[in-house]
């Protein structure tokens, strides 16, 4: 009888995906923790306040009541009303519920933008240092990511010139993700005028990444790349939801707002892909944008207050720069300088070396720079406790000390 081997071959594109560094570092923390090692983790991008009660209420109710069914595959009708209010009341701009899907978490939406938007032969402009999972999703969608490094001098953001420079025939879209993770920058509105400007000169759709805008701790208010124009709308997909702004992580809701034909292509991908998002979460979405700011804001003036404390003690580290960002609940320290020096007979030669280090050593978990696309960079998220935030830059401190 002919026999026929079994080979258990992946797809290409399944061999090909990197897991995400910066949940693989959260998960390190967490073993560690579990097998008794005090562990200060900087890793995950998680808000450590509670969801507001207020919303857990709405969606205990809601499953009491029965909202335990499938709902429209978008999203339910009122929440995206409301979603729609909320864009107008916010970020001056004008969309109908037709217009806007709601996603299981805005990594969803990301995902499903690229998957209907990209094809081989695609590029997207994607700035650096960027968020880990815009490029896995970028290169799944078939496309390629062309990415354009940000200016040290300026907070690393992207110029408009440095726009120009990458845009090409085959630019499909511009990727822009202010408040960034993880440098924390936010782009003024000068700054997105300039962008814009380049970027209607192209035939390229803008996918805004806004998930951090209840961040900001500079004058400036957040503005939307969208609302600059009636032009610049018909061509940008809003991304945003719920899991920082209300410490929703694990409700897994966000949301997309752009043109119709986009929207419902992605509808209909999520038709085939999650149905809708859950049903009783929805709820509690619903309750988050009706229910009182007060919340949001007490969240935001204590990350403000950790931010302020962990740039100041950063900042007092040998060889290190860093910048006091102005949004998102990160700071991103240059740590090159380094580089080159020795911890307990090892060798720092990169970000990567330097965190397995520091968490060995020093038991603190940072995310390394490469993750993001840039080497001479580590990220540390102040959405911990503060005096995790105190406990981790002593011990930080400590290990400088040791560098020879």
């Amino acid at each position: 009888s002919m026999s026929i081997t079994f080979s258990a071959q992946l797809a290409a594109r399944a061999a090909n995906i990197a897991p995400s560094p910066t949940l693989a570092v959260d998960n390190l923390a967490k073993e560690m923790k579990r097998r008794g090692i005090d562990v200060v983790g900087f890793g995950a991008g998680e808000p450590d306040f509670d969801t507001p009660d207020f919303i857990k209420q709405a969606a205990i109710e809601a499953l009491q009541r029965g909202l335990t069914k499938y709902t429209a595959v978008g999203g339910l009708p009122q929440l995206k009303a409301a979603i729609a209010d909320k864009m107008r009341r916010e970020n001056n701009l004008v969309y109908q519920p037709e217009d806007i899907a709601v996603t299981v978490g805005a990594k969803h939406a990301l995902y499903e933008i690229f998957q209907v938007l990209c094809e081989p032969g695609d590029e997207v402009v994607l700035p650096s240092p960027y968020w880990v999972s815009y490029l896995e999703q970028i290169r799944l969608a078939g496309a390629t990511p062309v990415v354009v490094p940000g200016d040290p001098a300026n907070s690393l953001k992207i110029s408009a010139e440095d726009l120009r420079r990458a845009l090409s025939p085959h630019t499909k879209a511009v990727l822009l993700n202010s408040p960034n993770n993880p440098t924390g920058a936010v782009y003024t509105r000068q700054e997105l005028e300039a962008l814009a400007q380049v970027i209607l000169d192209s035939p390229a759709w803008i996918v805004s990444d806004e998930i951090y805008e209840a961040f900001i701790y500079a004058a400036e208010p957040h503005v939307s790349i969208a609302s600059l124009s009636p032009a610049l709308q018909e061509r940008t997909l809003i991304v945003n939801g719920f899991s920082k702004r209300y410490a929703m992580t694990g409700w897994r809701l966000g949301y997309v707002a752009g043109p119709r034909p986009v929207i419902e292509a992605i509808t209909n991908l999520q038709s085939h892909s999650t149905s809708n998002p859950t049903s009783f979460a929805q709820a509690g979405a619903l309750a988050a944008l009706q229910g009182p700011a007060e919340p949001v804001q007490a969240m935001v003036e204590e990350f403000r207050r950790r931010r302020d404390f962990l740039v100041a003690r950063l900042g007092e580290l040998p060889y290190v720069e860093c910048a006091v960002p102005d949004g998102a609940f990160y700071v991103f320290p240059k740590v090159s300088g380094i580089f080159g020096r020795c911890a307990d007979g090892v060798e720092i030669t990169s970000s990567s070396s330097l965190c397995q280090l520091v968490l060995e050593k020093a038991q603190v978990a940072i995310v390394p720079g490469i993750a993001f696309g840039t080497d001479e960079y580590v990220r540390l998220s102040y959405a911990t406790g503060f005096e995790q935030i105190r406990e981790g830059v002593a011990r930080l401190a400590a290990f400088w000390e040791r560098l020879k």
